[in-house]
Formats: structure tokens, C-alpha cells, sequence
């Protein structure tokens, strides 16, 4: 996805490629269709950088994830139909008032050394997630379960949380409310189990190769950081007769151009588009469209000036032009975000979750000068302080941005600086609140409009802009435990519509999936609630 490097550190980037593809390793030797020398099948696929982590509780972004959920395996999996379904768990039973879940675990899961997937292995992982030391990101996706928000908030202890390992092969989890989404919430890398052993003996267990355990269809066999991570199929994977490649490459190319030159040149067997060519991939009809759900979106720094003015988030809003970016910057065919939760969520009665709540933000330059001028009157203001984009550094992520620098110029007359940073360090800077305006994205976990709208509560570790509304964390809270779905999805319309009109975001595009696939590649899963999945993918 990414753009902007220099001509050179492209160039410089492609001969690497070349002379890898001249190694002496049998899986390194392309003939540029996709089966390596030595008989084969190994898919290159450009997941864009390093992962954050492969530890499962703490990676929580699509680098990460797409690589755990290929090595490792949770309670469920979705199917090609999108549905979860029965992995590691074969079975599972529900009391009747929907609070605990009882899961049989398939006496043939094992890991990658032989040893049997437990019930313990999944207690551990799940409590090493809520483990306030871990920090995770993802920890508050747990937090239906009996005791868990409790021990994540250090108010708690790990003997309370609902996780209970009844036997070697039987896992119980108790719930405070019943959670309709669960069995979907469960086939997430989140909460894919951890052998217990290996983590107990060596903490960083996840932060190379070597000491990486598989239970899903791959094992990780090489590491060459911020370079590629290269899977084998795993010969002690449950259902490895349905597992048709021999393994998958998942290379690390930040830039789109470099990344389409290698997809031309035989070297990966995708590629995104490089948005200067697009228009003519879409019209010569190589370009494959998925739907997916997520948001592109800036957070705002509400804490302090000049974003703890609403009338300023307003203007801000206001001055950009969406659809001006997907059709003039991104070239991608996406829908632009006219409010948070995005497309792809069915509403009760069977429409779109978008559809019914319509279009909460708006295109209006008159009214966003009107609202700047007069939020700077707020603030007493007679000069518009200097602002700052952050992004994490990449062509995409840069385009748009110098998009909306242009579109603030032009209808505030604002001038805003940009800064390019490493992503690990963005981040960082986002739970402090270091920073004015940053870019963001959102992946949902399940197939739940709740768990996008869920990150702005005013706890919550994703929500990073320091804004707080008690009716909006009320109303997110109550549909927890409302059992009559369609007052449930009343609660959460309304709750998008005080996130929309308090604004500490600035939402900018729905995401979908757009990509260039060799014809010879079959069977990737690309769901639009999850990750990328090779396990039924082939090469014809």
C-alpha cells in the first residue's frame, strides 16, 4: 500500500528481489509462476511491513494478523462462506441462559513439535491478553467474560476471570451477559491459543523463527526481519489433507510502485494498485474487487487546543472532500465514510446497518469556514495555530494526507505540516496524545457494528483522542445486554450519531479489497470480517 520512496530506493529495492530470487534455498527460486524450484507450491504475498508482533494478544493490526492466522489456529475458523466454523474446537455446547460455552477440543489438534493443543494452551493465552503487563490492544474484545475487565484494570485477579480448562481437552468460558457474537468473536488471532510450555520458558518465545510453535495450517520456518517470513505447510495440523500449498512468503515492500514492478516481474503473486495506474487495470479488467469492512480515519487530539473546540472539528470535518480522494487520490472504487461504522453489517431487518443510519458527516466548505471562524472566536484565537498530520509513513498514507493539506488550505486557508513516522512509534505517540491530527484505521474483530463503535468509549485503549461523552459509553454498555436485537441497534445508531456530531474523528473512507492475482492462484479467503487465509488457497 505504500508509495513515495525515491526512484532509487525503488530500483534499489527491485535488485534485492532479484538477486534473493537467485539463492542458493530452493523455496527463494521462483520460475514466476508460483511453484518454486524443487517441486513446490508457495504463494508470495506482500503483507506491505514487519509485523508488530506475532505474539497474538499483542500484533491487533492486518500485518500481524494476516501472518498469525496462517500459522496459528483458534476455537473456530471462518469458512469459505465467511461462517465460523469448527477447528480446533470440533464441538461446543451453550447453557440455556446463554452464559457459559462448553468447547470440545479435537483430540488430533497438536502443535508443530507433536505435543496435544489443550485447553490449558487457550487459558493461558486468553489470560496472557487480559494480563494488565501484556497491554494488549485487543484485551477489552474479552471483556464479556466473567472477571476479565476486572483482572485487565488491575481491579481483578486471574483466579476470577471465566476461563476454565475442565480437562486436557474441555474448555469452559462463563460470561456476564450472553454474547450472540461469540462463536464468531473466538475464530479472531486474538484469541488463538499459545503453548503454554514454550511461553512460560522463554517470554519472547514470539519474536523469532526458532522459537515460534504452529497449531494451524503453516509453521513458520525463516524470519528475516522487515524483509519476508516464509510458512511450510505444518505435517501436524489437524486438517492438513484440505492444506494444498506447500508453504506461503510473506514479503514486507512499503512502496505500491515497487510492489506491482515484482508482481510484473514474477516475484509475488499479488499485488495492490498503484493508484497512477489504476484507471487503466480497472479498464483493461485485471483488477479483482472484495467487499471488506474497516475505515480509513484521522483521530483528532481533543485534550487541548485547537481540537477541544467543536465548532474547529466541525470546520475540519467539513473542509474535506471524500469522495475527491476515492476518486481522484485512492482510485479504488471505496465508498466514501459518511459516518463511522462502516458497510457490510446487516441490520435486524435485513438492510445495512450504513444504509439505515445515513450519511452523518458532510461535504461543505462555505459552512466549515463559518464554523472555523467561529471556533477560533471560542478560543479566542486571531491567528489559526500551526497543526500537524501525522501518518505512518507510506505513499498511500502520504497522498492522502498532502490531499487533505490542499483541501484545508483551500476552503480554512489553514496551513498544516505533515510528518511521516514508523508506525510502532505513531502509535506510541497516539496513546499518549502526542499529536494534533493522526491518521488511523479500523478492522472489525467480529461481524458486530458494536465493536467498531465499541473503541470510542472513553476507556477504551483504542480510543486515543481523549474525547468523552457518558451518554455515548452509557448507551455502547446497556446494548451489551440488551437481548432484543433490534433495540440493540437502535442503541447503536444513536450512539454513532453523538460520535458524529461531537466529531473527534475525522472519518474519511470504507475500505474494500483491491488486488491484482495471478490467474494460476486459487482459493485465498479475503473475508471481509478477518484476516487473509492460505488454507484453501492452491496453484493451478
Amino acid at each position: 500500500m505504500k508509495r513515495l520512496f525515491s526512484i532509487l530506493v525503488g530500483i534499489s529495492l527491485i535488485f534485492s528481489f532479484l538477486l534473493a530470487g537467485c539463492s542458493s534455498n530452493p523455496a527463494s527460486q521462483g520460475d514466476n509462476t508460483g511453484n518454486q524450484a524443487g517441486g513446490g507450491k508457495y504463494i508470495r504475498y506482500n503483507s506491505t511491513r514487519e509485523p508488530t508482533s506475532l505474539d497474538p494478544s499483542r500484533g491487533y493490526d492486518q500485518p500481524s494478523y494476516d501472518v498469525v492466522n496462517n500459522f496459528l489456529e483458534g476455537l473456530t475458523r471462518l469458512d469459505k462462506d465467511e461462517n465460523p466454523a469448527p477447528a480446533v474446537a470440533k464441538e461446543w455446547k451453550v447453557s440455556p441462559d446463554g452464559k457459559t460455552y462448553t468447547f470440545y477440543l479435537r483430540e488430533e489438534a497438536k502443535w508443530s513439535n507433536g505435543d496435544p493443543v489443550t485447553a490449558d494452551d487457550f487459558v493461558y493465552a486468553w489470560k496472557h491478553m487480559l494480563d494488565p503487563e501484556t497491554a494488549s490492544d485487543a484485551a477489552f474484545l474479552a471483556y464479556p467474560i466473567v472477571g476479565a475487565e476486572e483482572y485487565n484494570s488491575g481491579k481483578g485477579s486471574a483466579d476470577d476471570v471465566g476461563i476454565k480448562a475442565l480437562d486436557a481437552k474441555t474448555l469452559e468460558v462463563r460470561l456476564k451477559h450472553p454474547v450472540p457474537w461469540l462463536i464468531g468473536l473466538v475464530a479472531n488471532p486474538a484469541f488463538y491459543p499459545i503453548h503454554k510450555a514454550t511461553a512460560e520458558k522463554n517470554p519472547n518465545w514470539y519474536t523469532e523463527a526458532a522459537t515460534i510453535l504452529s497449531n494451524g495450517p503453516f509453521k513458520i520456518t525463516e524470519w528475516k526481519h522487515d524483509s519476508e517470513i516464509r510458512l511450510e505447510k505444518n505435517e501436524y495440523y489437524w486438517d492438513k489433507e484440505n492444506v494444498k500449498l506447500d508453504g506461503v512468503i510473506f514479503k514486507m515492500i512499503s512502496d505500491t510502485n515497487t510492489e506491482y514492478q515484482l508482481y510484473q516481474s514474477g516475484e509475488l503473486d499479488s499485488s495492490s494498485l498503484p493508484s497512477d495506474m489504476s484507471d487503466q487495470l480497472f479498464a483493461e479488467g485485471k483488477v479483482k474487487v472484495n467487499d471488506s469492512a474497516g475505515i480509513e480515519f484521522y483521530r483528532l487530539n481533543t485534550t487541548v487546543p485547537p481540537f477541544n473546540n467543536l465548532n474547529i472539528r466541525k470546520a475540519f470535518n467539513y473542509a474535506i472532500d471524500r469522495q475527491k480522494i476515492v476518486d481522484l487520490v485512492q482510485k479504488r472504487k471505496q465508498k466514501p465514510a459518511v459516518g463511522f461504522v462502516s458497510y457490510g453489517f446487516k441490520d435486524p431487518a435485513g438492510g445495512e446497518f450504513r444504509d439505515v443510519g445515513g450519511a452523518l458527516v458532510k461535504y461543505d466548505p462555505v459552512e466549515a469556514k463559518k464554523l472555523l471562524e467561529q471556533g477560533m472566536a471560542e478560543l479566542g484565537l486571531k491567528t489559526f495555530p500551526e497543526v500537524t498530520i501525522t501518518y505512518n509513513t507510506s505513499d498511500v498514507n502520504q497522498k492522502n494526507a498532502e490531499a487533505i493539506q490542499e483541501m484545508l488550505k483551500e476552503n480554512l486557508g489553514v496551513e498544516v505540516k505533515l510528518a511521516g513516522m514508523d508506525r510502532k512509534v505513531l502509535t506510541e505517540n497516539q496513546k499518549n496524545l502526542n499529536y494534533q491530527i493522526s491518521r488511523s484505521s479500523w478492522l472489525p474483530d467480529f461481524a458486530d457494528p458494536v465493536n467498531t463503535l465499541e473503541i470510542m468509549v472513553s476507556d477504551n485503549s483504542s480510543n486515543r483522542t481523549g474525547w468523552k461523552n457518558e451518554r455515548f459509553d452509557k448507551l455502547i454498555k446497556d446494548s451489551y445486554l440488551e437481548p432484543d436485537n433490534a433495540k440493540r441497534f437502535a442503541m447503536l445508531h444513536e450512539a454513532e450519531k453523538i460520535l458524529m456530531e461531537e466529531l473527534p474523528i475525522i472519518p474519511l473512507y470504507f475500505y474494500n479489497n483491491v488486488y491484482l492475482e495471478k490467474e494460476n492462484v486459487t482459493g485465498v479467503l479475503r473475508p471481509v470480517f478477518g484476516y487473509i487465509d492460505f488454507k484453501y488457497a492452491d496453484l493451478k
